[in-house]
């Protein structure tokens, strides 16, 4: 192979494999499937059934041109090949033009089958008809439900790209590069099956596990499928899914230094003093999750070494306007993840006000 032909292949190989398996850094530039066709693919928001209707059609064109794009390639970097005149190529040349031709052609048949049914025979599609049962009346309905609760602000969205992970108040999608696996959270059964440790993250300094949970459906119609959660988006997925998960015995799940914080956050607050509110006043809905009453309210309590020092606690005259996770979580953010050792003694601003507080300055409303 000569010098051109050779600097082509690895060339588009990496191409191939950035578009197939597309990296963070083309995610971050906007060199995606998704957004560079975002005006035919319409917004995921709004309709996100139909989204990925047409997301993963123009991804099995795309993905299937690559060879015959290939072939295309080869012919202006070798040209002393003439690869443009298919009858005067070898063999191996030939068979490899008409197999990259017969693949696009392939692709393109398959689409315009979905197409012309209206997309009913998409795989996407034939998911959803067999979810189309009591309470869902047909597959529009499951599809109507879906985007719905998916314009929601409190799902659940982890996982990686190209097998993401979507929880809503009723649903578990996973997202992948040709298809939408989904699951009804009433009808399925989550068991954790496996944990893999990795030493080495991009995103974290320290050691990452990385959890694989199986999701069965009573519905005989609707296949079982895999996910893969980090350990650290593992409590938000178990607080969404409305069911117990099992574990299988020979996995462990490692709770996060984030988690093991917010119980010795929680145990510690529940020794405190307690707040009594005024007659009259009413709780509100937490001002940072919007889902449960708010159940704290900070108090001066602890003794200061100096009261000229900056960083000593000062009065917080905020109502009580968040409960105890979400200022759990706002307290251990503000924390040096490199100095364990401080977490507790450390002080915070309050996130409303700006007041600076301690762990022993958290109450309790009752």
């Amino acid at each position: 192979m000569e010098n051109s032909e050779l600097s082509f292949t690895l060339a588009y190989t990496v191409f191939a494999i950035c578009l197939i398996f597309t990296p963070n850094e083309f995610r971050a530039a906007g060199l995606t499937i998704q957004n560079v066709f975002s005006p035919w693919l319409g917004s995921e928001d709004i309709g996100f059934i139909e989204h990925h209707l047409r997301r993963t059609s123009l991804t099995v064109l795309i993905h299937s041109a690559l060879p015959l794009g290939y072939y295309l390639g080869m012919c202006v970097a070798d040209p002393e090949e003439n690869l443009i005149n298919i009858h005067q190529v070898s063999g191996s040349w030939r068979a490899f033009f008409f197999l990259s031709v017969s693949l696009q052609l392939a692709s393109w048949v398959l689409v315009i089958y979905w197409y012309c049914s209206h997309w009913h025979n998409h795989p996407i599609s034939r998911t959803l008809i067999a979810h189309a049962q009591l309470p869902y009346s047909s597959s529009g309905h499951v599809a109507a439900n879906i985007n719905r609760e998916f314009r929601r602000i409190d799902k659940v969205v982890t996982g990686v790209p190209g097998a993401q992970v979507i929880v809503t108040d009723s649903w578990i999608l996973k997202v992948t590069t040709y298809h939408i696996y989904m699951a009804l959270q009433s009808d399925c059964h989550v068991t954790v099956t496996e944990s893999r440790q990795h030493q080495l993250s991009p995103d974290s300094p320290s050691p990452i596990q990385i959890l694989t949970l199986r999701v069965e459906s009573i519905n005989p119609a609707v296949r079982p499928f895999s996910i893969s959660l980090n350990s650290t988006d593992y409590t938000d997925f178990r607080e969404k899914f409305q069911a117990p998960i099992r574990t299988s015995p020979n996995v462990v799940v490692h709770q996060t230094v984030s988690e093991l914080f917010l119980e010795t956050f929680r145990a510690q607050v529940e020794l405190n003093q307690r707040y009594t509110l005024p007659s009259g006043q009413e709780v509100e809905l937490c001002f940072g999750c919007m889902q449960v009453p708010s159940s704290t309210k900070l108090l001066k309590l602890c003794q200061t070494a100096g009261i000229e020092n900056e960083s000593d606690c000062q009065q917080c005259f905020c109502r009580p306007m968040w409960c105890l996770l979400c200022l759990g979580r706002w307290f251990a953010s503000h924390q040096d993840q490199q100095r364990l050792d401080t977490w507790l003694s450390s002080k915070v601003p309050c996130p409303t006000c700006r007041a600076k507080f301690c762990i022993l300055d958290v109450c309790l409303v009752r």
